[in-house]
């Protein structure tokens, strides 16, 4: 998707050979625009695949899930990081670690959202060791529902979540891959 890359490229902070930082158009400030071009790419590539659900973390997958799930015409559901007094009982839950965070999380899902009739699309901001995407998988696993595949608006190509993921037979769709952040230069995939 060129205009992602592009966006990026003017944008994006290469902060270390791991991170790159999109907070002004992704992760912080958010591009609605961009968004919408994001949503209709995603549901482009899955339109065929009989989605009934997406699925994303909060909250940096928020934006580009909920574009594609008004494009599929589909709910979103995000997968909630911290406690909340109205989300206490009959949770699917799993435990993620963010690199970039450096932090131990337990995610959750109400079971009341996730049936196993459901063809769940997950999306999420950023795929780079594939904890977050694995996190959501055992969710989804829990709830006995199916998995289409994976959007990723921005891969890390050079770490290893994507390898991972296809390895256990999931399909992994991005928007933008990433093959090096070194010196402080973003390069593409492509």
């Amino acid at each position: 998707m060129e205009q992602l890359k592009e966006k990026i490229r003017r944008e994006g902070i290469v902060l270390s050979e791991k991170v790159l930082k999109v907070d002004a158009f992704l992760n912080h400030q958010i591009d609605p625009a961009l968004m919408q071009q994001i949503g209709e790419e995603f549901a482009r590539r899955f339109r065929d695949d009989g989605i009934t659900k997406i699925v994303t973390i909060e909250a940096s997958g928020i934006a580009p899930a909920v574009m594609a799930g008004l494009e599929l015409g589909v709910p979103v559901i995000f997968a909630r990081k911290h406690q909340s007094l109205t989300l206490t009982d009959h949770l699917l839950t799993a435990s993620v670690y963010s690199f970039t965070k450096q932090v131990e999380s337990t995610i959750a899902v109400s079971t009341h959202h996730l049936s196993p009739n459901d063809r769940v699309l997950i999306i999420d901001d950023f795929l780079a060791n594939g904890k977050a995407a694995k996190g959501l998988i055992a969710i989804i696993q829990q709830a006995g529902a199916s998995i289409a595949g994976l959007g990723i608006v921005i891969e890390k190509s050079f770490q290893v979540g994507r390898q991972e993921l296809e390895a256990q037979g999931y399909r992994v769709e991005s928007l933008a891959r990433v093959k090096s952040l070194e010196g402080g230069t973003v390069q593409f995939v492509d």
